[in-house]
């Protein structure tokens, strides 16, 4: 899922488009249904204080005499009706983004067939949705994938472009740490047999799908603590509503029921409670549009809090395989000529490292011609020599390979060893690398580095995680020296050389036990434990099926630095919860200080002085906190979607910002708000 059909989905400011806003407009009737609205205890109590006034509005007298004017109770009604909508509608939008989701990834589920192997390479053309977790099939170039599984045999190019919205295509091999597959891709070029790991129904866009529409979505603890908090608060104005009457009584004045229902909802904390499942849904569908797969809102919201990352350096810091980073010559002679002789060592040589040369060479200004490789006579590299080679028609001999193999080759040849042969390989060992030697008859003519390449903008993304006060702290089984160079250049804040994996979760349990919340990203079976381990684990969609079901998030662009990502939208999330749990907070703060004064100041005169917005009534006061309190959902309905900005600063810096905008502010709006519709309704009166 690209980005480009991500964004079809909305209008080009971000909001949803007009089909989604029908399909909200009509979810908000639906979810009137009682024993939907009961899951939201808050806006419950406004349904039936709904309920209760449109009785009223009907049967004035049904609750006994009343001197309240029928239009008030009419008015009344219709003003609670729309705040329970409001609320209905929040949450239908960001359900209504997920379901958008789940559509486009239904779309990417391709039905299609399999060749599944049987015994004595016998292969039955069965459905996708027939095999069962262990089945290996034959998928050849051209081909659909038919499941999620690991590749056990063969080496294809795959475009994953359907899951992952990357058009370049990705090299899948047997063994090693890059053999999984994810169903609905397609193999570009090839052959290569997969062991199924999923039975049907349990593939991650299967999972993707339930996980967005919201089927299995549960609310975390910090939603669940912030419940309890609000429902609380709401218990306590309703004691105050409901035991007013008694002291209004004393002081010789009835106050009516519709009126101490229109307080009770404009003292309680509707507007958080309107939109709190709509933000809990948005936070979990952002990480959904950045291709991380999260398999609980716990998660998303732990890694708002995450005190340590550690990630495991190959495949995850670096590419994982060895990638040509310079040419060091050891004799005299022309650039073009001794970029030849390395081109013509590499040509027929299909590794990674091989590939590596070409591409270098290239961006030197080298040439590669094949046409000198016509009849020549390819040795590939073998464990027992350490070397390839070619024997060119001409008669001359190249050789490639560690230094003391192709050493003891020239030696056997009778040739010579160059002076500095040994401290230039010394210089690329202490700097971490790996140096191949390069022999052309027999002579050394140079050394080719090799290194394990650092993703780029590795260091710029490990500085945004420093500013958000999050520790790094890179996990290797390299040697201390090759270890330091890697780290230094990625620009991690820590290191661990030569770790196993037993290491890896002894330093998680170690942060863990200071307090700290720790992420751990990584794609290898030896990865496995410490995903488990970790507060977060974000496996590589591109790792092993153990890693992949370890962690409680799957990144499918398996690009390590998403945690930074995923941290700010967890960040983000616990940020905009607050937020507006500030303002709404705020708000019934202010809307006491407009209703109260306004409501007694007829029976008691001296308390007209508190009438601070001097209200024209306290009908028109009780109408208009009342409006207020009904339109300021839909108004927050995008910055709940959206999710406020996150910046990284320190915990003060944010609480400051936190408390001036969303607190005063929700101070503020109130007073202007309410005053301005009073001014409006006091024409009507």
């Amino acid at each position: 899922m690209n980005t480009k059909q991500r964004n079809n989905r909305f209008s080009k400011k971000g909001h949803p488009n007009k089909s989604m806003l029908k399909h909200a407009f009509k979810e908000s009737f639906l979810k009137l249904d009682p024993r939907n609205m009961i899951k939201n205890p808050i806006i419950f109590l406004v349904e039936i204080g709904f309920f209760i006034t449109f009785i009223l509005a009907i049967f004035p007298d049904a609750f006994g005499n009343s001197n309240v004017e029928y239009w008030f109770n009419i008015d009344v009604s219709c003003i609670l009706l729309l705040t329970v909508l409001f609320a209905n509608f929040a949450e239908a939008i960001a359900e209504g983004r997920g379901k958008a989701q789940a559509d486009s990834l239904k779309k990417s589920k391709i039905e299609t067939m399999a060749n599944l192997i049987k015994g004595l390479g016998q292969i039955d053309i069965v459905p996708s949705t027939k095999l069962k977790k262990g089945d290996v099939v034959l998928v050849s170039q051209g081909e659909i994938i038919p499941g999620d599984g690991e590749v056990i045999e063969g080496l294809a190019s795959i475009d994953e472009s359907a899951i992952t919205g990357e058009s370049a295509p990705v090299i899948k091999e047997a063994g090693g740490d890059f053999n999984s597959v994810t169903g609905g891709t397609r193999v570009v070029s090839d052959q290569i047999k997969v062991r199924i790991s999923n039975n049907p129904g349990e593939s991650f866009i299967d999972q993707m799908i339930s996980l967005v529409e919201g089927a299995k979505r549960q609310k975390t603890p910090n939603e669940i603590a912030l419940n309890t908090v609000l429902i609380s608060l709401t218990l306590i104005f309703l004691l105050v509503v409901v035991t007013l009457p008694f002291f209004t009584n004393y002081l010789g004045f009835q106050l009516e029921i519709p009126v101490l229902i229109s307080l009770l909802v404009c003292l309680i904390p509707t507007t958080i409670g309107g939109l709190l499942s709509a933000i809990g849904i948005a936070g979990m569908d952002r990480v959904t549009q950045f291709n991380v797969l999260a398999m609980s809102g716990k998660a998303v919201e732990a890694a708002g809090d995450i005190n340590t990352i550690i990630l495991d350096k190959t495949g995850t810091i670096t590419y994982g395989n060895r990638m040509a980073s310079s040419f060091t010559p050891l004799m005299e002679m022309p650039k073009e000529e001794f970029l030849n002789w390395v081109s013509l060592s590499s040509l027929k040589d299909e590794t990674p490292e091989g590939r590596s040369v070409l591409q270098l060479i290239g961006q030197l200004g080298g040439t590669i011609d094949e046409k000198d490789l016509e009849n020549a006579k390819i040795f590939e590299f073998k464990a027992e020599t350490r070397m390839s080679g070619v024997d060119l028609q001409s008669g001359r001999k190249i050789r490639k390979g560690a230094v003391d193999a192709v050493k003891e080759w020239v030696l056997e040849q009778n040739g010579t060893i160059p002076a500095n042969l040994d401290s230039e390989t010394m210089v690329i060992s202490k700097e971490g690398g790996t140096p191949l030697a390069l022999a052309v008859d027999h002579q050394i003519i140079g050394l080719i580095y090799l290194k394990d390449t650092v993703k780029p903008g590795m260091k710029e993304r490990f500085e945004q995680l420093r500013q958000m006060g999050i520790k790094t702290v890179m996990c290797t089984g390299d040697n201390p020296l090759t270890a330091a160079t890697i780290a230094r250049e990625a620009g991690v804040d820590e290191f661990i050389a030569e770790c196993k994996p037993e290491d890896k979760i002894r330093v998680i349990r170690y942060e863990q036990g200071q307090g700290k919340l720790v992420a751990m990203t990584g794609d290898g079976t030896n990865d496995a434990p410490a995903l488990a381990q970790a507060d977060v684990g974000l496996a590589m969609n591109s790792g092993t099926s153990s890693a992949k079901e370890a962690a409680n998030m799957v990144d499918l662009d398996s690009n390590p630095t998403k945690l930074i990502e995923v941290v700010a939208i967890g960040k983000q999330l616990l940020m905009t919860r607050g937020s507006l749990t500030t303002f709404s907070i705020a708000n019934d703060v202010a809307k006491y200080f407009a209703i109260i004064p306004a409501m007694f100041m007829e029976a008691i005169p001296k308390i007209k002085i508190l009438n601070l917005m001097h209200l024209y009534s306290p009908i028109s006061a009780i109408l208009s906190a009342l409006i207020f309190n009904a339109i300021i959902i839909p108004l927050l309905i995008p910055l709940a979607m959206k999710g406020v900005t996150y910046k990284p600063l320190n915990s003060n810096s944010l609480l400051k910002r936190n408390l001036l905008i969303y607190g005063l502010g929700g101070v503020i709006v109130p007073f202007i708000g309410i005053k301005v519709i009073d001014l409006i309704v006091s024409l009507f009166i």
